[in-house]
């Protein structure tokens, strides 16, 4: 046989039609046909998905487990997404839950190229959390973005990242805006380490490519893109191309599909070379709960699955108040991201960022 993808679906369906819904599932993401309609050995033997396990976890709730044909997925994390839930994530009654992936895939795809420690050497930073925020709202220009960067690094932030939302737009080009915010941030050191920007990307691959090539001009190091707007394929791309560049993952657009978070953030991203990974925060405005937003983070940090750990960045409405809280909650391995709570503070934005991060520096790590 040959190496198998090992899928797993949370299925609503009644007992008595749960076995013919688990094989419809494996036909609809394997062949998409009836199976009486082959007669080729190799795609009968091989190629057809197969129902492994049912298991009820709850009255009309079912874990399904399917072995797909790894060799159905090439060499394209598009393809893996589309083998393990194209046309199933149609059906509502369908979660993919989780997906065992033969070994050979973590060197197929690489994982993250610079990864957690990355992130903070980058920084000068020990064993701690480190601390990001945004800039935002869009719609201001280069010049006040890099003004307000500009006073986050004074309150010695490790991180800024742009707002999702700041793209190529005409009231802040993307070019412009990185070469403001990299020459405020060169002129604007606190002395407990030099704070790094994270450029939003935007477009199509040959856009992002030359966006790229902008920050690096600029001495910019770390990217952030949303890999399901970009599009799996042409993100994993991009890290291929760009092994000196940190590439940060963006959940937008990520809850359109019926995807358990810790997979999708977790697990493929880092696979596809995310080398940290925004999500949203137990608490915030997005309603994650904390099992949830733990299993991201075992995910992106687990060990022996031959990837470097991903950095897990939790954010959405996170307030400086819960800093302690989450810091007991993560620990050492995070990046804890407040935008708006910080940018509220307006006048004492610099004594109230500086605040966090004396918080951040302080606490006593295990």
């Amino acid at each position: 046989m040959q190496p198998a993808l090992e899928a797993i679906y949370h299925v609503r369906s009644d007992a008595r039609a749960i076995e013919e819904r688990a094989h419809a599932i494996a036909v609809e993401q394997s062949v998409e046909m009836p199976i009486t309609a082959i007669d080729d050995d190799f795609v009968l033997g091989e190629i057809v998905g197969r129902v492994l396990g049912i298991e009820e976890m709850d009255q009309n709730q079912f874990e399904v487990r399917i072995a797909l044909a790894a060799e159905t997925v090439g060499q394209d994390p598009g393809q893996l997404i589309n083998m393990l839930f194209g046309n199933t994530s149609i059906h509502d009654d369908v979660v993919l839950h989780d997906v065992e992936l033969p070994s050979e895939f973590s060197a197929l795809f690489g994982g993250p190229r610079n990864g957690l420690q990355a992130w903070r050497d980058r920084v000068g930073a020990g064993r701690r959390a480190l601390t990001c925020t945004a800039l935002k709202p869009q719609g201001l220009p280069p010049r006040t973005l890099a003004e307000l960067a500009g006073r986050f690094a004074q309150g010695g932030i490790d991180y800024i990242k742009d707002d999702h939302g700041l793209a190529d737009q005409a009231y802040s080009p993307f070019a412009a805006r990185v070469h403001a915010v990299a020459a405020a941030l060169g002129r604007s050191g606190s002395g407990q380490g030099p704070t790094r920007y994270v450029p939003s990307l935007s477009g199509d691959l040959d856009a992002m490519r030359a966006q790229i090539a902008v920050a690096a001009e600029a001495g910019v190091d770390a990217v952030m893109i949303a890999p399901m707007i970009a599009g799996l394929s042409n993100f994993h791309t991009l890290v291929k191309e760009h092994p000196g560049i940190a590439f940060m993952a963006h959940t937008s657009f990520a809850g359109s599909a019926r995807v358990a978070p810790a997979l999708l953030f977790g697990k493929l991203f880092r696979l596809l070379g995310a080398d940290a990974v925004v999500f949203p925060n137990y608490g915030g405005r997005f309603g994650y709960s904390r099992e949830t937003c733990a299993q991201i983070a075992r995910t992106a940090l687990a060990e022996g699955v031959g990837l470097p750990p991903t950095m897990p960045v939790p954010a959405g409405g996170m307030m400086r108040e819960r800093v302690p809280e989450l810091l007991a909650f993560y620990g050492a391995d995070a990046m804890l991201l407040i935008g708006g709570a910080l940018l509220s503070a307006r006048e004492a934005l610099v004594e109230t960022t500086a605040a966090f991060v004396a918080e951040v520096l302080g606490y006593p790590y295990e």
